[in-house]
């Protein structure tokens, strides 16, 4: 009786413990059934689903005037699906034929056992359109876009291009890349477990979204007049390379930035040099590529000869050093230490005063004033005008200032310093740090990019960038542009007037290193109007052949430029007396510097 009684309770005891569980699974089903469906649906579906990723159209680049300067073309992707070929030969026969390919290439990829295998992608629309009318089963034709530049070379180290996967590798392109590169989109395809599509079940699409328009400073008919210049010069002095650089100076904005020889943007893997890259080693492929891709005004650093005696006299004239009605011997060099700093006129200009000494462009004036200077008052105003720092360019891999330390300079360094050598700046230093001089004593920075907006052209966002004031009073401000202004009526850069247009600017003639290689670079800045400068635009020349002076050569092109660009830009000539006229006609010996 006790073991029946004890039974019945372990029976009961088991019961107990089976129904408990047995609810628990009926309570966890129902659960996953209505309360957790949903989850267990998409990851059903997703097991039966092939996703394919629908590229996003990449944002233009417009310029300020809304010249559209790199866009997207529309191209195909090829693709194939093992399981669903009906007839490997044609498929394989038809794309080598369509998409050039070697047979090698397009079996290898249409025998891969894969969900999906691409077999080429920017593929030119009208082919991509061939292939999909020959209904081949297992071939997709999957529209995509593809980078395009309208005008091949223009601008092409500042707008950059992309790779592969349409995302920026240089220049704006990656500057600017989480504005312009949009949102992919996927079509999702049902399939059995075989993998093979099923008919008569439409297909699942998340459109893509496109990116957003960048509208930059930079005018194409203004890049255009640079670049004609630039590409002339360089084929008549059989130069290196020709760098062109115009911004204004009261804001910053870039309206121009050529660097010659330029490249084509919609092939950027080919040399413009015509070297066989054939013969070439992967490494100096890369090496070579990465020059022709350099933009010479940010990235490249030069010594910037006489131009940087308008930060000297700038620094001088603030702290007072020197004035206008100072006077000044040249005998045609001047003794430092032990030391002999020769000018470049061999034979001296003899007595003349500070005026002068900035018309002349006088080496030996400039030391006199620096040494004046001292190098502790030097290298501090080196820093309040921003030498010292980036200008902040909105363009990747700009170059910093390479300069002594200030420990290290000693009498001879100041005194070569305070005329341009012995230090290395980059050019969109150098144009922005003397706009800061010529505008009334405010560092502006430079930029190219001004608004991003939407596809109907709408603004979405103002770019805005820094800007800090007194880096000069007005008084010093107002008397450079005055001197620069006489250096072009009556000094070394008259090469550079234009009848009716009041210019002011700076020649320049440097050395490059080593100095036994007796390379130049020939150079002019030069702003209009000078009493209000709108436009401010200088030119390098890299290793001209035969005469190298700046004022001989590097001026007239900023003259070339200016008179295309000032009319262009609205800038009006304005009357001059008969005599003025006569003064700074093109009959008087050139200046060298």
């Amino acid at each position: 009786m006790k073991n029946k009684t004890y039974n019945k309770r372990k029976i009961l005891v088991v019961f107990c413990c089976a129904s408990v569980i047995l609810l628990a699974l009926i309570g966890r089903l129902v659960y996953l059934m209505v309360f957790d469906a949903e989850y267990y649906q998409k990851k059903a579906e997703s097991l039966h689903e092939r996703e394919r990723e629908i590229k996003a159209a990449r944002g233009e680049i417009v310029d300020r005037n809304g010249t559209v300067l790199a866009t997207n073309k529309t191209v195909c992707t090829i693709s194939v699906i093992h399981n669903q070929i009906e007839d490997p030969e044609l498929v394989i026969q038809t794309l080598m034929k369509e998409l050039e390919l070697d047979e090698e290439t397009v079996r290898k990829r249409v025998e891969k056992v894969s969900s999906m295998e691409k077999v080429k992608t920017n593929v030119a629309k009208e082919v991509g359109d061939r292939i999909r009318n020959y209904n081949l089963s297992g071939v997709k034709v999957d529209e995509d876009f593809k980078r395009y530049y309208p005008y091949d070379e223009i601008a092409s180290k500042v707008l950059g291009f992309t790779g592969g996967d349409n995302q920026g590798i240089i220049g704006l392109e990656v500057k600017y890349e989480e504005y312009l590169k949009g949102i992919n989109g996927t079509i999702l395809t049902v399939t059995d477990a075989r993998g093979i599509e099923l008919e008569g079940i439409a297909e699942d699409r998340i459109e893509p979204v496109a990116g957003n328009t960048l509208q930059i400073s930079l005018d194409y008919n203004i890049q255009s007049f640079c670049e004609q210049a630039a590409l002339k010069v360089k084929e008549e002095k059989q130069a290196d390379s020709v760098s062109v650089l115009m911004m204004n100076p009261q804001n910053g904005e870039i309206l121009a930035m050529v660097n010659v020889p330029e490249f084509n943007l919609n092939e950027p893997y080919i040399l413009n040099t015509g070297t066989d890259m054939d013969t070439l080693t992967d490494e100096q492929k890369q090496e070579e590529l990465n020059r022709m891709w350099r933009n010479g005004c940010i990235n490249d650093t030069y010594e910037p000869g006489s131009v940087f005696k308008i930060i000297t006299a700038s620094a001088c004239l603030e702290e007072g050093v020197v004035s206008l009605s100072d006077n000044f011997s040249c005998p045609g060099y001047r003794v430092v230490e032990d030391r002999k700093i020769r000018c470049h006129k061999v034979g001296g200009h003899g007595a003349e005063t500070f005026v002068q000494g900035i018309q002349n462009s006088c080496n030996p004036v400039f030391i006199d004033i620096g040494l004046r200077l001292g190098s502790d008052k030097f290298y501090d105003y080196f820093k309040q005008f921003g030498l010292l720092s980036l200008t902040n360019v909105d363009l990747p891999g700009e170059a910093g200032t390479i300069m002594h330390k200030k420990e290290d300079i000693g009498t001879v360094e100041l005194a070569t310093i305070s005329f341009g050598q012995s230090f290395q700046v980059t050019p969109i230093q150098l144009a922005t740090t003397v706009s800061s001089l010529v505008n009334g004593g405010r560092r502006v920075t430079p930029h190219l990019g001004m608004a991003v907006l939407d596809k109907e052209g709408n603004e979405i966002e103002k770019l805005k960038y820094k800007e800090k004031k007194g880096i000069v009073s007005e008084e010093t401000s107002a008397t450079m542009r005055m001197l620069l202004e006489s250096v072009v009526s009556e000094g070394s850069g008259k090469n550079a007037y234009i009848e009716g247009y009041t210019i002011g600017g700076k020649t320049a003639t440097s050395q490059t290193l080593p100095r036994s290689a007796n390379k130049y670079i020939s150079s002019f800045l030069g702003f209009a109007p000078a009493e209000n400068p709108q436009v401010l635009c200088m030119v390098l020349i890299n290793n001209p052949q035969g005469v190298y002076y700046g004022g001989t050569i590097a001026a007239p092109v900023v003259r070339s430029i200016y008179d295309n660009v000032l009319p262009y830009l609205g800038i009006e000539k304005k009357e001059i007396a008969q005599d003025e006229a006569e003064k700074n006609g093109t009959g008087e010996e050139d200046m060298a510097d």
